[in-house]
């Protein structure tokens, strides 16, 4: 049984696999992934094909949080769709085997942009794979979520109520010191709150740039990565993700748009990227965006404050990654109030 994040028993991953998944030979070469803060994973190489595994990690973890089978079930509801996703081959719910829930899908070639500035690539093929983040986007919320089994993927009721409940409750319990404007903005986004418009849809919860594989030399999505914060939901959570990572310092660390000459490196506008939005769902625009901005801000302030206290705790995936991110919760708490105020 595998004892940490860092390290896989690759033994009994071999022995499991030999008796469960069709096609599988050894010898199988692992190799961890050092992105992704919140579910470890591996790449296995074998001979003759390529696969991922992904995993819970050990140890106690936060109510709900690390849902690798949610992953599982939403990747392969979503197998032809207009949703680029990894094929899902199994998932071993058998904590004994190595000591944590796991899934094996395939592994997806292709390229991976940190950071949308995506240096060594031209001003065209900039605005092509942004394009292209946008076609993929509209077309998760375009998904018919009865069609694809998911209808039951998340509860009724408000989906910005729900969440601001549930992300409040979990800073609260990975909370390491009182920041003033999380505590402000998680009572604006209460009180504030817009009226529920009907929209429900498959919602990412993460979905960025680097959550996506592209075509090694174009711009076609080849698979959306990382959906363990994936529900039904309201569109406009994710559509304000990208958005407020694009409001980020530019750079691999912010991974932002901050500063950048967008004209210039062939890169829209937040007001392009929206409109464009809008128009591939047929939408005409959206009041109080601020609200939704103000939203995503906070609850990765709350991604954030939860990865600091695992790697605080020490069970992160990557724990000196994990303190230097904890620094930016006040920052993101600030941007998110800001937004907030603006509507």
């Amino acid at each position: 049984m595998s004892a940490d994040t860092q390290t896989l028993d690759e033994t009994a991953v071999s022995s499991y696999l030999k008796q469960n998944l069709a096609g599988f030979e050894g010898p199988m070469e692992v190799t961890k992934f050092q992105t992704g803060q919140s579910n470890p994973t591996f790449m296995l190489s074998t001979p003759s094909h390529n696969y991922v595994l992904r995993r819970k990690p050990p140890g106690v973890l936060l109510k709900s949080a690390h849902a690798v089978d949610r992953e599982f079930r939403v990747q392969k509801a979503l197998q032809g769709t207009d949703v680029p996703v990894s094929k899902m081959h199994l998932l071993c719910e058998d904590d004994s085997v190595i000591g944590s829930m796991f899934y094996i899908m395939d592994h997806v070639p292709g390229r991976n942009f940190n950071e949308p500035a995506m240096p060594d690539v031209s001003p065209a093929d900039r605005g092509g794979v942004i394009d292209e983040m946008n076609r993929v986007l509209a077309a998760m919320h375009e998904v018919d979520i009865n069609a694809a089994g998911l209808a039951d993927y998340g509860p009724d009721g408000n989906y910005f109520e729900r969440q601001v409940g549930r992300w409040s409750k979990q800073y609260r319990a990975s909370e390491t010191q009182k920041i003033p404007e999380m505590e402000e903005l998680m009572i604006g986004l209460v009180e504030g709150r817009p009226a529920d418009d009907g929209q429900r849809t498959l919602v990412h919860g993460d979905y960025r740039l680097d959550n996506m594989i592209f075509d090694a030399t174009g711009t076609q999505c080849r698979a959306v990565l990382d959906w363990e914060l994936s529900t039904i939901g309201h569109p406009f959570a994710d559509l304000a993700g990208v958005i407020m990572q694009w409001q980020l310092p530019a750079g691999k660390e912010g991974r932002g748009m901050q500063g950048l000459d967008r004209a210039a490196l062939g890169l829209p506008t937040d007001e392009a990227f929206i409109a464009k939005y809008c128009e591939r769902r047929g939408l005409n625009g959206i009041d109080n965006f601020g609200y939704y901005l103000g939203f995503c801000f906070f609850r990765m302030a709350g991604i954030i404050q939860g990865v600091l206290k695992r790697g605080l705790d020490g069970n992160a995936s990557n724990p000196e990654r994990a303190l230097k991110l904890g620094e930016f919760v006040p920052v993101f708490a600030k941007h998110g109030l800001d937004a907030l105020k603006r509507g």
